[in-house]
């Protein structure tokens, strides 16, 4: 009696490009309101869906982990009353550099944020 067991983890079915173009953009624009989680789920999750919502959520992990950052950086030199002015630029930057990318995303370009660490490389 052979029987074959079923594969536990099937690969997921690659998302169409309006699909893509729609999770890549929710992302990027997600990231405004809940920083980096948006991002990080969306690139845990998605990853495998298709290469473009592949390269945005990280592309957008990437800068979220670069304005949380920027966001500690801040909190640290707040004694020096520079953390305030950082604090206030880096989330101004988040929210123009996300919308930047949300547009692209939407017109299926490709993004790369001027100002991020690249912590999770390809």
């Amino acid at each position: 009696m052979s029987e074959t067991t079923p594969n536990p983890y099937q690969t997921p079915t690659p998302f169409s490009p309006s699909d893509e173009k729609l999770w890549a953009m929710l992302v990027h624009l997600g990231g405004i309101f809940f920083h980096f989680l948006p991002a990080l789920i969306g690139y845990l999750v998605l990853r495998d869906r298709g290469p473009f919502v592949r390269e945005h959520t990280r592309t957008a992990l990437n800068f979220q982990l670069t304005v949380l950052l920027g966001y500690v950086v801040g909190l640290f030199t707040l004694w020096l009353f520079v953390g305030a002015i950082i604090i206030l630029a880096v989330a101004v930057l988040d929210i123009v550099f996300s919308i930047i990318a949300a547009i692209a995303a939407n017109r299926g370009e490709w993004y790369t944020y001027p100002v991020a660490v690249k912590f999770i490389s390809a």
